[in-house]
C-alpha cells in the first residue's frame, strides 16, 4: 500500500505528493519520504540533508533561492505547523515553462507536500503565524553555488495571497532578471 498519492504539475518534474496518515484513537503515523515509492516520480538520489523553519509571522516571504549545477538540489517540502503558499520557479534553460512559477498551499492539516526538481527556485510565504518546513535535500548546501530571485521581481509576477509583511534584508536585496540570465543548466 502506497503511503502517497503523487499528483504531476504544470511545471515539469514538479510534484504534488501528498502523505496518507494511518491513525486510530491514539493518533497517527505519516510516512515522510520513502526512496522506494518516491525513486518513480523522480527521487533518485540519497537524502544528503534535512532541514527544519520556523517563521514566526503570517505574510512573512522566504526565498526564493536555489543551487547552481553541480550543486542543484532537489527538495521536498513538508509543512508541520500553520499553513504556507509553496512557490517553485523554473530556471531550466531549455524547459517550456522557464521562468513560469507554480505554487501550492502546504499545510499540517492537508499534509501535502511539494517536490521540487533540479533546477528550479523555491520559496513562500508564510499563511499563519508559527509556520513551520521540514525540508529534504538531495545535495547538501554549497554556499558557492548559491542563488536567488528576488520574490517581487515584475518579471515573475508571482501573485503572492498576502501583503508582504517581513523579509530579511538579504531576500529583498536580491537583483531583479536581466537579460544575462540565461537560466540553468543540467
Amino acid at each position: 500500500m502506497s503511503r502517497f498519492t503523487v499528483t504531476d504539475l504544470p511545471l515539469a518534474g514538479l510534484k504534488l505528493v501528498e502523505r496518507q496518515n494511518l491513525g486510530d484513537s491514539r493518533g497517527f503515523l505519516s510516512r515522510m519520504f520513502c526512496a522506494d515509492e518516491l525513486a518513480p516520480v523522480g527521487w533518485e538520489k540519497p537524502i544528503a540533508q534535512i532541514n527544519l523553519t520556523m517563521t514566526a509571522r503570517q505574510g512573512t516571504v522566504r526565498g526564493m533561492h536555489f543551487q547552481r549545477p553541480p550543486h542543484a538540489e532537489m527538495k521536498l517540502v513538508n509543512c508541520l505547523r500553520g499553513a504556507v503558499f509553496d512557490v517553485a520557479v523554473d530556471l531550466r534553460r531549455d524547459s517550456p515553462t522557464f521562468l513560469r512559477w507554480h505554487a501550492q498551499e502546504l499545510s499540517a492539516e492537508n499534509r501535502r507536500s511539494l517536490l521540487i526538481p533540479e533546477g528550479f527556485a523555491h520559496g513562500f510565504q508564510a499563511l499563519t503565524d508559527d509556520c513551520e518546513l521540514l525540508y529534504f535535500h538531495s545535495m547538501p548546501y554549497a554556499s558557492g553555488s548559491e542563488g536567488a530571485l528576488n520574490s517581487q521581481d515584475p518579471a515573475l509576477d508571482i501573485s503572492w495571497p498576502l501583503e508582504i509583511t517581513e523579509m530579511s534584508d538579504r531576500d529583498r536585496g536580491h537583483s531583479f532578471l536581466t537579460s544575462q540570465f540565461t537560466g540553468l543548466t543540467p
